[in-house]
């Protein structure tokens, strides 16, 4: 039986559950999908991106993977999604009381459903940060709750729901839409200050749900429905950055990579933004600025 693999090939003291601050799990799961199929291949391609990255991060002159990162097993239920998300929230809630910082990498934005949940139970007057081209607000879709496209429906109802970056959504999604906490693309682009109104909106407790989707194509062609007209890095990492700042970021989410065998890039940006994140959340140094 061949070895585990650790995250990013880091070595194993600081690789294990007992040594590691952060825990990643994987769900590489693609049930309710409805146009490009492969974000269930994600995680893989997002993992073996991580192994090709420097660990060293200069912006903020630290290696946090020396804080411990345990690559959980994956999810793998798949029997039907309201199996999958019952089981994403078993596992992260459980992670969570273990007092972890805990992350997920999916997978098709159904996985949210399930660590947003697992996180609103452990966490006061959650706000739940979505970073997104899809408002993902229906109830119900093709028969289930727990399509991508309801994503964050239960989230508008049961959290502080802030959407960042949308730009297609059905008329049906304006109904439980909260349009002052809704942030436009085309509306972002016309507003250098839109990044201080989100945050403004949010509570002390943030978790983050980031649709790879809300890059710009130019980025990230490798997504499921990549929309025009989307984020770009340097902005984006800034609003991060903002947000993992001011507020108590308690855990994310990334989900929607499809990766292309002839396409790397995609994979990479994925590694990278992750490993920022998490650079952002452990670094010590309060004199980072934008």
């Amino acid at each position: 039986m061949s070895k585990k693999k650790n995250y990013a090939g880091i070595p194993d003291e600081f690789a294990t559950l007992e040594n590691s601050k952060v825990v990643l799990i994987p769900v590489p799961y693609d049930g309710t999908s409805t146009w490009q199929k492969g974000a269930d291949k994600g995680p893989e391609a997002f993992l073996e991106a991580s192994e090709n990255m420097e660990l060293y991060d200069i912006e903020t002159d630290s290696e946090v993977y020396k804080k411990g990162i345990y690559l959980s097993d994956p999810v793998l239920e798949k029997s039907s999604p309201e199996a999958m998300v019952d089981e994403v929230h078993r596992v992260t809630k459980d992670y969570i009381l273990r007092n972890k910082f805990v992350t997920l990498f999916g997978g098709e934005h159904s996985i949210s459903i399930g660590s947003i949940r697992a996180f609103n139970e452990t966490f006061d007057d959650l706000t739940v940060l979505q970073i997104d081209a899809h408002a993902d607000l229906r109830k119900e879709y093709e028969g289930s709750t727990c399509n991508h496209a309801c994503a964050v429906y239960e989230a508008s109802k049961n959290t502080n729901l802030i959407q960042v970056g949308i730009r297609s959504m059905d008329a049906v999604e304006k109904l439980p839409m909260d349009m002052e906490k809704v942030f436009f693309a085309h509306e972002m682009a016309q507003d250098e200050y839109w990044g201080d109104s989100a945050i403004e909106l949010m509570t002390e407790n943030v978790f983050i749900t980031i649709d790879l989707d809300a890059f710009d194509p130019s980025l990230m062609p490798s997504t499921g429905t990549p929309e025009p007209g989307g984020l770009f890095w340097y902005e984006t990492l800034d609003f991060l950055k903002s947000v993992f700042r001011e507020k108590n970021v308690v855990g994310f989410d990334i989900v929607e990579l499809c990766p292309n065998p002839n396409e790397k890039s995609s994979d990479f940006l994925a590694a990278k933004l992750y490993y920022k994140m998490l650079s952002y959340k452990f670094n010590s140094k309060p004199e980072l600025e934008d």
